[in-house]
């Protein structure tokens, strides 16, 4: 059941703030189920930094369930230009963005359904959460073969990824989040997923691919609404709490003080781009000199997205030493833009 209502009383209790105890008392002692109204990423993340700085999760678990509008997000420790084709993601209007949890690159559209399971760190227990979602499958679908695997994905029949998991741990909070594919756009993601550049050497966290399938595909009934009431269905059963999915406005001040500084950051080039591990980019390309070609040889290092260290391997009699130490010496500094 969809509850749209002003959420402040249920936060302030959850975040053990002094505030009157009627209305949603019951429901938030034990727990609760959000839904972002919002399709925009940097909100959606932005919530769950919010939910885990700010509340307090002693016997009061939350799923927070989410979807965007079509973004490529990466993981805490990734290289975007090793994990996406960013050129294909600016002419197609896609968004970028870097979480603050570790794991790999996906795509999120809206037949992609987001799970965030927030608990304390004493409770965290990803494997758990995802039993929880293969039996609200199964519930709706008792024929579905969906299976949680040791690296914490779900396959459908055995070899098709639908889910793929990363978390974040802090000192007394934690929360795992999942996606689950229903009815994403396959093309985009495989195309958008895959990096046209080479020559990059990165100790970066690198993704790793799988064959995947909409659940959709597999039965048409499985839509997004179905999939999000079943899990809150049975999350409800499993903390005992009511089956209400309260929807949230991520950009309500009254409801997250400060939210807005947070998503804003978030789109910052210092945070997508200039947080990326330090890599080195090694390449070559050859230029017409006469009636033969000469060999051009360049490697780059980079450290929080600006260029470190350029060295220019070329002969002499086509680009001067004093030249060329000029010519390395300008790129020193240079931010590595997005494409």
């Amino acid at each position: 059941m969809l509850v749209p209502f002003s959420m402040k009383n249920c936060f302030q209790l959850l975040c053990n703030l002094k505030v009157p105890t009627a209305g949603f008392k019951n429901t938030v002692k034990s727990g609760l189920i959000l839904q972002s109204i919002s399709n925009d990423v940097y909100q959606n993340l932005a919530v769950e930094d919010w939910i885990h700085d700010h509340v307090n999760l002693e016997g009061k678990p939350v799923l927070f369930l989410w979807r965007n509008s079509p973004s490529v997000v990466i993981g805490r420790h990734q290289n975007p230009w090793q994990e996406c084709n960013l050129n294909l993601m600016r002419e197609e209007g896609i968004k970028l963005a870097r979480r603050r949890s570790g794991g790999g690159t996906v795509y999120h559209d809206m037949g992609n359904i987001n799970l965030t399971f927030f608990t304390t760190k004493k409770k965290y227990n990803r494997m758990e959460n995802l039993k929880l979602v293969v039996r609200a499958l199964n519930a709706i679908q008792p024929q579905l073969d969906v299976q949680a695997t040791k690296r914490c994905d779900l396959l459908l029949d055995g070899q098709f990824k639908i889910s793929g998991t990363a978390s974040k741990i802090g000192r007394t909070t934690a929360y795992h989040h999942c996606t689950l594919l229903c009815s994403t756009n396959r093309t985009f993601l495989s195309s958008l997923l895959k990096s046209p550049y080479q020559g990059i050497k990165s100790n970066a966290t690198a993704s790793i691919p799988s064959v995947v399938k909409n659940l959709l595909e597999k039965d048409p009934t499985l839509t997004c609404e179905v999939l999000m009431n079943a899990i809150a269905a049975e999350y409800a059963a499993y903390h005992q709490i009511d089956n209400h999915i309260n929807l949230i406005n991520p950009t309500d001040e009254t409801l997250f003080p400060g939210i807005n500084n947070k998503a804003k950051e978030l789109q910052t080039w210092e945070w997508i781009y200039g947080k990326t591990p330090k890599f080195s980019i090694n390449t070559s390309f050859n230029v017409l000199y006469g009636q033969s070609y000469l060999e051009i040889k360049i490697v780059i290092d980079i450290k929080n997205g600006r260029i470190e260290i350029c060295n220019i391997e070329a002969p002499d009699h086509w680009l001067p030493v004093e030249i060329c130490d000029k010519l390395k010496a300008g790129f020193i500094g240079i931010l590595l833009l997005e494409n």
